[in-house]
């Protein structure tokens, strides 16, 4: 691999894109270790909004252990060069899961992490 390759690979990163309700979001997909059926107990986060339907479960690791993200649709994952993405500013006083946002087709995506979601329901 030479130089420019290596460079344009490191500049980024692969995004998981997917709906809760009406509302498109992203997040890092090296946290997602699969997609599932959602089941009852999964979570929830209302700050994010309630899903239509949560038919499905973006599955990830936490230090407890596997937690499952009630989602509607996962519309899949993309490469995003890391220069489009904008960290959220402390000022913003944005949530400690609401990490970043970035375009995807001329829509605002808020860019989450998944164990934050998580820790902030205080489950795994």
């Amino acid at each position: 691999m030479n130089d420019d390759a290596f460079h344009e690979k490191e500049e980024e990163v692969d995004l998981l894109f997917f709906d809760i309700g009406a509302t498109l979001y992203g997040t890092d997909a090296s946290q997602v270790l699969r997609i599932d059926r959602a089941l009852p107990e999964d979570l929830t986060l209302v700050e994010l909004g309630l899903p239509h339907r949560g038919n499905r479960a973006i599955v990830f690791d936490t230090p407890e252990g596997e937690a499952h993200l009630k989602v509607d649709a996962v519309h899949g994952v993309r490469s995003i060069p890391v220069n489009s993405l904008r960290r959220m500013p402390p000022t913003a006083g944005a949530a400690a899961y609401a990490v970043g946002v970035c375009l995807e087709e001329a829509r605002t995506v808020l860019l989450i992490d998944l164990v934050e979601t998580a820790r902030t329901q205080g489950r795994h």
